[in-house]
């Protein structure tokens, strides 16, 4: 394995995972590109990070967060790692009058459970170096919560709080924990939502438009770049004033 430093990406197949992907790999990050089923997709990203830095590694890692073992399956993939990003996840648009058990027991498996055991599992590699870094992907609706999205909001909220506490915890071994909250990022998550409700909601944004997974991974850039290492524990609103 080459001696580069390595980080974790969790759902790199999807939109801003792809984003931070391509822009850690700029930055001289080798790569863990994590996957659940999106393979080919996961190759291909593998292929065009590996044509554009051969001098970095990229190796793909397979794990489905939605069955306990997961992080023990992502875990046992990974050698060594300076930083995790955990961008993976699975949105839930239903009232709480419609959500099921099995639907409560997933989102907290995906987004709490899995990752916290992930972290406690790779601490030991994290704390090989002077500073390392986790860095959860959030949402703007683990700040203030969303109706039609209760349990989502739950389980983002779980995230913010855990990187409270785990900062508080990891300090001693120079881990630096951070979250970012989006607000509208343009991703395929979006697609789905009426013109009309798009329109409705731009008017509430402050800035008059959406973000992009770019604006995501310059922010995961900067985190892991250094020059935050006396940040710890926030939660980074990225949302163009949508909600401050």
């Amino acid at each position: 394995m080459k001696q580069n430093n390595y980080v974790l990406v969790l759902g790199a197949t999807g939109g801003i995972g792809q984003a931070i992907c391509h822009q850690l790999a700029k930055s001289g990050w080798s790569i863990y590109i994590h996957f659940n089923e999106r393979i080919e997709e996961a190759k291909k990203l593998r292929s065009e990070l590996a044509e554009r830095y051969p001098q970095l590694e990229f190796l793909l890692v397979q794990g489905n967060f939605l069955f306990e073992e997961g992080a023990n399956q992502v875990a046992h993939q990974v050698q060594q790692a300076r930083a995790i990003v955990i961008a993976n996840g699975q949105s839930m648009n239903k009232l709480l009058t419609e959500t099921t058990t099995a639907d409560m027991e997933a989102l907290w498996r995906v987004h709490v459970q899995n990752p916290a055991q992930l972290v406690s599992l790779l601490s030991a590699r994290l704390r090989k170096f002077t500073e390392s870094y986790i860095v959860f992907i959030g949402s703007i609706w683990g700040n203030t919560g969303a109706a039609g999205e209760v349990m989502y909001s739950a389980v983002k909220g779980a995230q913010h709080a855990f990187v409270k506490a785990y900062a508080k915890e990891a300090s001693y071994a120079g881990i630096r924990v951070n979250a970012i909250a989006p607000g509208w990022i343009e991703t395929r998550m979006n697609d789905c939502i009426p013109e009309d409700e798009k329109e409705m909601i731009m008017q509430e944004i402050p800035l008059l438009t959406t973000g992009t997974p770019q604006h995501v991974a310059d922010l995961v850039d900067f985190l892991l770049s250094g020059k935050a290492d006396y940040m710890t524990g926030e939660i980074l609103k990225l949302n163009g004033g949508w909600y401050i």
